[in-house]
């Protein structure tokens, strides 16, 4: 038997407490967990989630002024698996204020969740990952250098307080639905109302994906209207290409009636030998906005991952047109 202990480290930083926090508490409080060295099927064992996205950026043209190092966020948590499909995970969020005005760092707790996993069925509960546009995100591949679409516009959140399940029919057709509070993992509940969520996906082949997810959120008086969230999703992979399409749609954003957006974004990957590979992606948001970004990534051994890339992005302000260009190098470390 050996005994792997695990150090904790006070950071001064403002905290939103949620209900839940006492089960990531209770998971990360433990200074030493005894796992056996030569473990058999089945048995309990568990590891530790850590994740550094940072980088360097500079603009060009009139963005020029705005460079500079940034710790974009960080995630820390433990996952441990107790046997018989059972699996219990807890992640802190580290990041930035939304408040442009706020330059303190904000932790929240991401996920404390327990999942099972029986048959054909996976089930989650607590403080879970949404389905929205999981999938997604996974096929971009690239989160620490830009968010999926729908992170980056406010479609939906990664993850909120609830339940999901899900069933494989066959090896090409799954489904999954989720009831969660509907205002993300940011927030606590003050609306009534909560979120349902049905997806379907369909994998005809090993190399072709298809899927598609209906939500809708609840308002919670006469005063607000129900949102309701359209995703759709295509992803191709061959030997050293991938290529991803995806469509959504929101219709009374922010439970407004009437503001409805869409936006659609194209990705692609080519591997160029082990260590290195080249991506490229374009997002068109609302017929008003839209980015272009490509660039670059090299594994620096198992651990780190560097990302040089160049981005422009354009808008339509006050009846005109502005483009920015900015130059990044996107770092990872995890494990």
């Amino acid at each position: 038997m050996k005994c792997v202990y695990f150090c904790t480290v006070n950071i001064k930083t403002t905290y939103i407490v949620k209900k839940s926090n006492w089960i990531l508490a209770a998971v990360l409080a433990c200074s030493c967990v005894t796992v056996s060295a030569q473990e058999s099927k089945g048995e309990p064992k568990g590891k530790a989630i850590v994740q550094v996205f940072s980088n360097f950026h500079t603009g060009f043209g009139h963005d020029n002024d705005d460079r500079g190092f940034e710790l974009d966020r960080s995630y820390l948590g433990y996952q441990y698996d107790l046997g018989k499909g059972l699996q219990v995970k807890a992640v802190m969020d580290v990041g930035q204020s939304d408040d442009v005005n706020d330059y303190h760092r904000i932790a929240y707790i991401k996920n404390a969740q327990i999942t099972w996993k029986t048959g054909k069925w996976t089930f989650n509960g607590g403080l879970i990952s949404t389905t929205q546009f999981n999938m997604q995100e996974k096929f971009w591949g690239y989160r620490y250098v830009m968010k999926s679409f729908q992170d980056i516009y406010k479609f939906g959140s990664s993850a909120d307080l609830g339940i999901s399940a899900a069933y494989k029919f066959s090896d090409w057709l799954s489904a999954d639905a989720i009831v969660v509070n509907g205002e993300g993992y940011k927030k606590i509940q003050k609306n009534d109302g909560l979120m349902y969520g049905l997806g379907a996906t369909l994998t005809p082949g090993k190399a072709l994906t298809f899927r598609a997810y209906y939500g809708l959120n609840e308002g919670s008086d006469a005063k607000q209207e129900n949102i309701q969230n359209l995703a759709t999703f295509v992803g191709l992979k061959l030997n050293g290409f991938s290529l991803g399409a995806e469509y959504n749609r929101i219709w009374n954003m922010k439970h407004v009636d009437g503001s409805d957006m869409n936006g659609f974004s194209i990705y692609s990957n080519i591997k160029m030998n082990k260590n290195a590979d080249l991506y490229l992606r374009f997002d068109d948001y609302n017929g008003d906005e839209s980015g272009f970004i490509a660039g670059v990534q090299w594994k620096l051994g198992k651990y780190v991952k560097v990302s040089p890339n160049f981005r422009w992005n354009h808008a339509e302000v006050d009846g005109g047109n502005q483009d920015s260009y900015m130059g990044y190098i996107s770092c990872y470390f995890g494990f």
